[in-house]
């Protein structure tokens, strides 16, 4: 009996490459292809991709009963999940022997659920990690085999901290994994009073207002990338911000402005410089690019 790995984007692939270096994967699980974000065709989650690569056999259940059924016939001995998209129910967790393994992008409990890594970024932590855990009926709940923490830097972003996270999980998986197995590891219990939810995002809560400080608009716009990319409602259409740093300069809250550092939008105690922007229905354009087709007026924004 051999492992099953369950995992969907590209975050997971780290981890799945730890674990077939210390255990024969007999099975791939991943979400079904997926069409394209214009309607094209169905487009492959990277997992998939890169099991096919790796030569491993490959399932894609659409719903939660095929996904019991493959577990149930599969008679893995274990399983490892990282960033699969569906939670697994009791008796799935109970198909196999010595049960499921989650790798999780941040410091258990803290950051419990869906969004860990652009939560803790959110809310200013200077300090996430990797937990690695048995996967019990709760969410997040389970005891914990091992982690590894790592500081927050002040320039990542959701994409670049989780790439860092995903390769730190998979040195996780290489330096415990085998002694969890062999009986030498004993999980332990979470603290639960510690607890907080990394509820979804959304692309509504990506809004950037006025009302923001400085701190907290630049944090969201380093949050939200890659995805879902924090925005502007300005008077000149909605304007996507794919790159910002904190600046001196100080605009009047709800407008950007060109100051003497380059183009700047004005929150409630502070100025943000845009570096990259995406005008509604154009393609990723320098802040100065874009703001010279304002003819050099200034733009609001709620």
């Amino acid at each position: 009996m051999g492992a099953v790995f369950l995992g969907t984007p590209a975050a997971a692939i780290a981890s799945l490459a730890a674990v077939a270096d210390i255990e024969d994967v007999d099975m791939v699980i991943t979400k079904p292809d997926r069409p394209g974000s214009r309607g094209g065709r169905p487009i492959p989650p990277p997992v998939k991709t890169a099991a096919k690569q790796f030569g491993f056999r490959v399932a894609q259940p659409e719903t939660a009963a095929e996904l019991l059924e493959i577990l149930s016939d599969g008679s893995f001995a274990f399983g490892v999940v990282v960033a699969y998209g569906s939670i697994l129910t009791p008796k799935m967790i109970k198909s196999a022997p010595s049960g499921f393994l989650n790798v999780h992008f941040s410091l258990l409990p803290r950051w419990r659920g869906a969004a860990p890594v652009e939560r803790a970024i959110l809310s200013g932590d200077t300090r996430t990690g990797v937990t690695l855990m048995k996967i019990d009926e709760g969410l997040d709940t389970g005891d914990v085999v091992a982690e590894v923490p790592t500081p927050i830097g002040p320039r990542e972003t959701g994409g670049s901290l989780t790439a860092r996270l995903s390769f730190l999980g998979a040195m996780l998986l290489d330096d415990t994994l085998p002694e969890f197995l062999a009986g030498r590891r004993v999980p332990v219990p979470q603290i639960a009073s510690a607890a907080s939810h990394a509820k979804r995002l959304t692309k509504e809560e990506a809004q950037l207002t006025s009302s923001l400080g400085q701190a907290q608009a630049e944090r969201t716009i380093r949050a939200f990338l890659p995805r879902p990319v924090a925005w502007l409602a300005t008077d000149r259409g909605r304007l996507q911000i794919h790159g910002a740093q904190p600046s001196d300069s100080a605009p009047k809250p709800g407008t950007v402005t060109l100051a003497e550092s380059g183009v700047v939008a004005g929150f409630s105690d502070g100025g943000v410089e845009l570096n990259t922007v995406r005008p509604e229905g154009r393609s990723l354009l320098s802040a100065d690019e874009w703001f010279r087709g304002t003819q050099g007026r200034d733009v609001t924004f709620d």
